[in-house]
């Protein structure tokens, strides 16, 4: 993320409407983000400090600078210079190509809207500024904002005064400078000669979306980087893999040995000068000797440094680049993580990350919307001692005698309809419950529909809908409900709002015939404390149902009435004006009055919704388990929701006996459960504090899983970065909404989800999909093979540069330490460029140990990745003695063959240049043969890379060293068709793969890895793909229960209750509902004919459980609406 901070410390930020003049004297930031890393002026140097931060690119310039000095290189310029530039080059494009796709997707800029600009919002906009919510239209509705920063949670924005405003509206706002807490905010607003205090609820953050509202005008405080949420998205880091941290350190050591390497041959150098270089003066002068040995053995030194270069080669990182980009076109091409329902493929935003997938340690993920879909669906339900739905899904429910009925909602059990319609008065009550209960909005356009502020809450009131109980509107006094096709209007009395401590909401109404009830609903557990003890059976067997619910991971929710006294409820609302009005212990009065009311309840039932997963959400998680991956969830929500989605995702299982929670308000709170883990304890903010932060990493690291409840984008990060700090892990963040982006962007790999919520996520991402299912994909697939890809090119590359290299440093105690080259120009210029060059790329890109089919089989395949097994610093000192011990084999035996040889015309076949060839050819003949043995997966392109490199040397050879070029160019070519050549390349092969034959017989023989079971297994399978595992719904048979259905904002019912909004009267649809007849008239039809789906009398109750006395209200249709 780039912009441009404010240059002064900003203590407190003033702004006046409409007076632009003013507020550009304060140089506040404009609306402008850009999420790219470069623009058109800071690309080169950029780009280039990146790149030289690669040790090997700052050799090969410092190889450069000393192949300009002619006493030192027996090398031209260009063969550094060119290479260099080339990969520079290519990199640099890649980067840049990175950048454009990345800025196309993400750059948001609205710099038409400043601070100070008043700003029109239409309905259903999102919101790009943080501004000062001033007005909204007449008749002024309940102002809903939902927030794509907070998910399921909504803030609602009511407003003390109406304003009346125009484009002329002069008024001073001073408020708190930007900062990142999102649940604070603090000013005035000075308008005429009156000063209205300013708080959160007045204010709508960036990316905010209106509900129940056509347009608002509003106030720019905050835009672009200041706003809240770009002031917790963090910033942009060059992200690198622990593959190239680690060749880093190789390059280093290299250097090392390179630098001892040369210093040997110097030292030769100069005692060859010494000893023997007298008698070759004698022979050939020199024009200048007047330095000497030591000048002499000087420039050896660096001459050597040039030669032996080839110990990491500048090829290396071209091919590395092209590595990636291959696998990362294998993520885009991949039709198994394309989703068809959202036309959304798999995206590869990055190609530098591909192998840091295969070594993924610690997952951290958010909830809503990545784990879940954020739809809740009214699933089952007990009535009275009696469970309903879920009997035959292929049998939909017929809503059609509902004209007002949701078409979306879908419900499999006949027998709750036909209770409905008998008119059982526990049924009906239970539903008129869910009708009047809540703090749900309705709009009536082209169709009904409901705004809430959490989606459980809507699954309630449209199930209540279906079902003929149909919500229709609201006012600050009242609620208009259809009952089975009657208009009814309740008096809204009072509403006694939910919060994280009550676990509950009731509403107190007064019915048409006048009489005074309350509904509640809220968590089991304290309903059920507050239940009358007529009710103990009824609850006995409720209890059991929940149980059931909670087996198959719904979210349950307990329903309860009274019938209130009406001399009690008015000496009871006179307490509650009194204690809502106090100036002190105003909370802690009004939760004595709530507990006082709400007793000796009547229990009518429980609801169980279905927070629905996303596709494969468990058994992705089982698979990544299984794969040694921890998995953190970090999210927004309460703790109870949190842990009831952990459970339904199979994050969390029954065997998990020691569940414990870490919950405090201080830091000494939090501090003293860490050291007493009887007593359970919850990470808040105080645990990522600096004295607790390891107690909170060592509390977290030693649990299965870990799920981080009601923190801020930012702690988000927080948590990422501690794990990256102390762990030293590969770490994964993964989610689709802008609350996500600081924890994708801490991650050394960041994925986004393209959902509900947007595209900040994916814009900030290094790989986007469309469902959590293809993470596994992703990493076990794509990942492993990926890192296992790179691990053998990487070993393969440094065994055929280090073998070809060292066969240079043998051969220097044969030519007097001279700086002569082994091989002739042709094969040192070709070796890396053409000879090796396709071989080793058909390795990396197409190799594969097992099919994904085996992958997903055996999760257990992605561990050495995370152990570095196949790629380390013992693994290249092992790599480093193999080249050691083939270059010996490589220049010794073609040396021993060719001293005492001759050819068929009786002359000496020693010669230079044969040696030189009888060389190479065996060097190409074994790295050729070494890379067939690395190859697990043979394909026809792979065949064709190995056999053509070894054709097209021959082909140069034979073309090079022909009777034809021979008497073209006598002097320089010699020609040789000896048979022992053939016998010396055949010897030297052998000797040289010999060792590693018989070492990995005896490796896979007595200590066989995973790789090689699984690999011994498909090959008895006959590499056929292992039976599909059969995907079974998993249930959990326990006695858990949710707490709490509802993601449930604290403050809403204020809002309703509040006369800051009207309501126009809705339109009576009576006479467009299907009458109904009496019970006794009523003809059971469909399924209904001759039996119950339920096996059973309709309402059926529990033997022995107690009827509750239901209040019944005589349906009378309201001629005042």
């Amino acid at each position: 993320m780039t912009w441009k901070r404010n240059r002064e410390t900003e203590f407190e930020r003033k702004l006046r409407a409409n007076d632009r003049e003013y507020n550009l004297s304060f140089t506040y930031a404009t609306n402008g983000i850009k999420t790219s890393k470069y623009n058109f002026f800071t690309f080169l140097p950029l780009n280039l400090f990146e790149q030289f931060q690669r040790i090997a690119n700052v050799y090969f310039l410092f190889l450069l600078l000393l192949q300009v000095i002619p006493q030192i290189s027996s090398l031209s310029w260009f063969t550094t210079v060119v290479p260099l530039v080339l990969v520079l080059a290519v990199t640099a494009a890649k980067d840049a190509t990175d950048d454009i796709v990345r800025t196309q997707c993400s750059v948001i800029a609205f710099n038409s809207l400043n601070n100070n600009s008043l700003a029109l919002v239409s309905l259903s906009s999102s919101s790009a500024l943080s501004r000062l919510h001033l007005l909204s239209p007449p008749p002024v509705f309940s102002l809903s904002l939902f927030t794509s920063h907070s998910h399921s949670h909504s803030h609602s924005v009511p407003h003390s005064h109406t304003l009346s405003l125009s484009l002329s509206l002069k008024g001073e706002v001073c408020c708190e400078p930007p900062n990142n807490r999102l649940d604070h905010f603090t000013g005035t607003l000075l308008f005429g000669d009156h000063k209205f205090s300013l708080d959160n609820g007045k204010v709508l953050l960036r990316g905010c979306t209106l509900r129940n509202t056509h347009w608002c005008y509003g106030l720019v405080l905050f835009g672009g980087p200041d706003t809240k949420l770009m002031q917790n998205c963090g910033k942009n880091s060059f992200k690198r893999t622990s593959i190239d941290r680690l060749m880093n350190v190789l390059v280093l050591c290299i250097f090392g040995v390179l630098a001892l390497m040369c210093a040997i041959l110097a030292v030769g150098n100069y005692l060859w000068e010494i000893n023997k270089g007298y008698q070759f003066n004698i022979f050939l002068p020199r024009e200048d000797d007047s330095g000497g040995a030591s000048l002499s053995a000087f420039l050896t030194f660096w001459s050597y440094v040039i030669i032996l270069n080839t110990v990491v080669p500048i090829s290396l990182y071209v091919s590395v680049e092209i590595i990636r980009l291959g696998n990362s076109f294998y993520i885009d091409w991949d039709r198994k993580m394309y989703d068809a329902r959202s036309d959304t493929p798999a995206e590869a935003r990055t190609t530098t990350l591909n192998e840091e997938l295969g070594q993924i340690k610690y997952i951290f993920s958010d909830k809503t919307g990545t784990l879940t879909q954020n739809i809740m669906t009214f699933n089952k339900c007990t009535i009275n001692g009696k469970t309903y739905g879920e009997r035959d899904p292929q049998l939909v429910v017929d809503f059609s005698f509902n004209p007002l009925a949701d078409p979306k909602f879908s419900f499999y059990d006949h027998s709750l309809v036909e209770a409905v319609k008998l008119g059982i008065p526990e049924v009906q009550g239970f539903f008129r419950l869910l009708a009047l209960c809540h703090t749900v909005m309705a709009e009536e356009k082209n169709q009904l529909a409901y705004q809430a502020q959490s989606p459980d809450e809507g699954a309630l009131v449209t199930a209540a809908r279906n079902f003929g109980f149909v919500f229709r509107s609201r006012t600050p006094e009242s609620i208009t409900i259809m009952e089975m096709g009657k208009q009814q209007r309740y008096e809204l009395l009072a509403i006694l709002d939910f919060d994280n401590v009550r676990k509950r909401m009731s509403v107190i109404v007064r019915s048409p015939e006048g009489k005074v009830s309350l509904y509640c609903k809220g968590a089991d557990s304290v309903i059920f404390e507050r239940l009358n003890p007529s009710c103990r059976k009824l609850m006995e067997v409720t209890t059991e149902h929940l149980n059931e619910f909670a087996g198959d991971g719904l979210r349950t929710l307990a329903l309860a009435y009274k019938d209130v006294d009406e001399d009690f409820f008015s000496r009871w609302k006179q307490q509650h004006h009194k204690a809502s009005t106090a100036l002190e212990n105003r909370e802690a009065q009004l939760d004595q009055l709530f507990e006082e009311i709400e007793t000796d309840l009547l229990l009518l039932g429980a609801t169980a919704i279905e927070d629905k997963l996303q596709d494969g959400v468990p058994q992705t998680i089982e698979q990544l388990a299984k794969a040694d991956i921890k998995i953190w969830v970090l999210t927004g929500d309460k703790q109870e929701t949190a842990e009831n989605i952990g459970y339904s995702c199979n994050l969390l299982r029954e065997e998990m006996n020691d569940v414990f929670i870490v919950s405090g308000n201080t830091p000494e709170e939090v501090k003293h459960p860490v050291y007493d883990p009887v007593h359970p304890i919850i990470p808040q903010a105080y645990a990522l504090e600096e004295a607790m932060e390891l107690e909170f990493l060592w509390t977290a690291c030693m649990c299965q899983a870990v799920i981080c409840c009601r923190v801020t984008p930012l702690q988000k990060a927080q948590v990422v970065e501690l794990v990256k700090k102390y762990k030293k892990a590969v770490t994964l963040a993964i989610g689709d909404g802008a609350n996500d982006v600081s924890m994708i962007k801490a991650a050394h790999i960041g994925v986004g989800i393209s959902g509900q919520e947007g595209m900040q996520a994916v814009s900030s991402s290094d790989y986007s999909f469309a469902q959590f299912r293809f993470l596994q994909r992703l990493l076990l697939v794509h990942g492993r093979w990926s890192y296992l890809r790179m691990c053998k090119f990487l070993r393969y590359f440094f065994y055929k540069n280090f073998t070809f290299t060292f066969v240079h440093f043998w051969f220097a105690f044969f030519c007097g330490f001279s700086a002569q080259t082994v091989y002739d120009e042709w094969f040192i210029t070709l070796y890396n460029l053409v000879y090796t060059a396709l071989p080793v790329l058909g390795l990396s890109l197409f190799d594969q140990d097992v099919n994904d089919a085996w992958s997903f089989q055996h999760p257990q395949l992605y561990v050495p990745g995370q152990l570095n097994l196949y790629f380390s610093k013992m693994a290249f000192f092992k790599c480093a003695l193999h080249s050691g011990f083939s270059s010996l084999v490589l220049f010794f035996i073609p040396y021993a063959a060719m001293s005492d040889s001759m050819r068929q015309d009786g002359k000496d076949l020693g010669d230079y240049q044969s040696f030189a060839v009888v060389t190479q050819t065996c060097l190409l003949f074994t790295v050729c043969i070494q890379l067939s043995l690395e190859m697990s997966y043979w394909t026809a392109v792979n065949t064709l890379f190995i056999v053509g490199s070894l054709l097209l040397y021959f082909g140069v050879t034979f073309t090079m060293y022909s009777n034809g070029l021979f008497r073209l160019f006598p002097s320089r070519l010699t020609h040789s068709n000896a048979y022992n050549v053939w016998l010396t390349i055949l010897l030297t092969s052998i000797l040289c793969v010999l060792p590693v034959l018989t070492y990995r017989f005896l490796t896979i023989l007595l200590w066989p890895t995973i790789n090689d079971k699984v690999m011994f297994k498909a090959r008895q399978a006959k590499a056929a793909p292992p039976p599909p595992s059969k995907r079974t719904r998993i249930r959990r048979g326990s006695s858990r229960r949710s707490g709490y259905a509802f993601s449930h904002a604290q403050g809403y019912g204020e809002l309703v209750t509040s006369r800051r909004f009207l309501r126009r009267p809705a339109v009576s649809h009576s006479s467009h509902f299907t009458p109904m007849k009496s019970t006794s008239s009523f003809i059971p039809m469909g399924r209904s004919a001759g039996y119950s789906p339920t096996d059973g009398p309709h309402n059926a109750k529990a033997q022995g459980v107690e009827g509750t006395s239901l209040q019944m209200y005589r349906i009378i249709q309201d001629q005042t609406l």
